[in-house]
C-alpha cells in the first residue's frame, strides 16, 4: 500500500508575514521613481528660482546666475580644469583613502589588542582634539608649500572619526558572535574577517562619511593658506581681486564636487552592506 507524500501547508501568521513583506516590496519600488523625480526636481526648480530671481540683479556681490554658469564654464570646464581641479581632486582622494585604510587597519588594532588601547588612547585623543587646520600653519612652515604636505594634512584630520569609530564598532562586537567563533574553533585570520570586520562594519562606514566631509573642507583650506593652484586657492584669489563670478563659480564647483563624493560614498556603502541593510528592512518589516 502506498501512501502519499506528505505536504506541509504554511502556517497562516508565514502566509501573512510573507503577504505583508511583498505588499511592503511592491510599495517600495513604487516609491522610488517619485524619490528619484523629487531628488533631481528639487536642485533643478532651486536652480531654476535662482536663475529668475537674479536675472535682473545688479548687485555687485550677487551678478546674475547666467554669467556665473558662463564663468564656470570658462574657468573650470576648460582654462583651469588640467591644471587646478585635477591636482585638487587628486589630493582629496588619495589623502582620504590613506586616511580610511590606516584608520580601519590602526582601528581593528587598538579594538582587540586592550592594552596598546590604554596605552595610545590618550595621545589618540590629545591629537584628535587639535583641529587639522590649526596645525596647517606649523606644516607649511616646517614641510613647505607641497601637495605631499596637503595630503599630509588631508589625511590627517580625516584619520581620527574612522580610527574611533572602528575601535568602538570592534570592541562592540557581540559575545555571543565571539563565543560561536571559538565553539567552531575558527583562527584568528577567520575570526579577524568573519566576525570583528562584519560586526564594526556599519560604524565604520558611519565614521568613514564623517572623514569624507572633514577630508573635503581640509582640502578646501589647505589651498587657500599659501597654494597657488588648487579650487580652493583660486577660490580665494578671485574673492581678494573682487572677481566675484569668478568666486561664485568656484564656490558652485566645490559644492557640485561636495555632492558627487557624497553619492559615491552613499553608492558605494549601499553596496558594501547590502547585508546589513537587508537586515535592518526585515527587522522593521517585522
Amino acid at each position: 500500500m502506498s501512501t502519499a507524500p506528505h505536504t506541509r501547508t504554511p502556517s497562516p501568521a508565514t502566509s501573512t508575514t510573507v503577504i505583508r513583506t511583498a505588499a511592503r516590496a511592491r510599495r517600495a519600488r513604487s516609491r522610488r521613481p517619485l524619490l528619484l523625480a523629487l531628488e533631481i526636481g528639487v536642485p533643478i526648480l532651486l536652480l531654476a528660482a535662482w536663475w529668475f530671481g537674479s536675472l535682473n540683479s545688479s548687485n555687485p556681490f550677487f551678478p546674475p546666475l547666467r554669467d556665473i554658469l558662463l564663468e564656470f564654464q570658462k574657468l573650470w570646464l576648460f582654462d583651469k580644469f588640467a591644471s587646478d581641479v585635477l591636482p585638487s581632486i587628486g589630493n582629496f582622494v588619495a589623502a582620504y583613502l590613506i586616511a580610511c585604510v590606516a584608520g580601519i587597519a590602526l582601528g581593528i588594532l587598538l579594538g582587540l589588542v586592550k592594552p596598546l588601547f590604554w596605552m595610545l588612547d590618550p595621545i589618540v585623543q590629545l591629537v584628535r582634539s587639535i583641529p587639522a587646520v590649526a596645525l596647517l600653519p606649523i606644516f607649511v612652515a616646517t614641510m613647505g608649500f607641497g601637495n605631499e604636505v596637503r595630503i599630509f594634512a588631508i589625511a590627517l584630520a580625516s584619520l581620527f572619526p574612522v580610527l574611533i569609530s572602528t575601535i568602538d564598532g570592534v570592541r562592540a562586537t557581540e559575545p555571543l558572535l565571539l563565543e560561536t567563533a571559538r565553539v567552531y574553533r575558527l583562527s584568528r585570520w577567520e575570526r579577524l574577517r568573519d566576525v570583528f570586520i562584519p560586526s564594526a562594519a556599519p560604524q565604520m562606514f558611519a565614521g568613514a562619511l564623517v572623514s569624507l566631509q572633514v577630508a573635503f573642507i581640509v582640502m578646501i583650506t589647505s589651498e587657500m593658506l599659501g597654494a597657488a593652484r588648487g579650487i580652493g586657492a583660486l577660490t580665494l584669489l578671485a574673492q581678494k581681486s573682487f572677481d566675484v563670478k569668478g568666486m561664485w563659480a568656484g564656490i558652485l564647483l566645490l559644492g557640485i564636487l561636495g555632492y558627487l563624493a557624497n553619492l559615491l560614498f552613499t553608492m558605494t556603502r549601499r553596496r558594501a552592506l547590502a547585508w546589513y541593510l537587508g537586515a535592518q528592512k526585515a527587522a522593521s518589516a517585522d
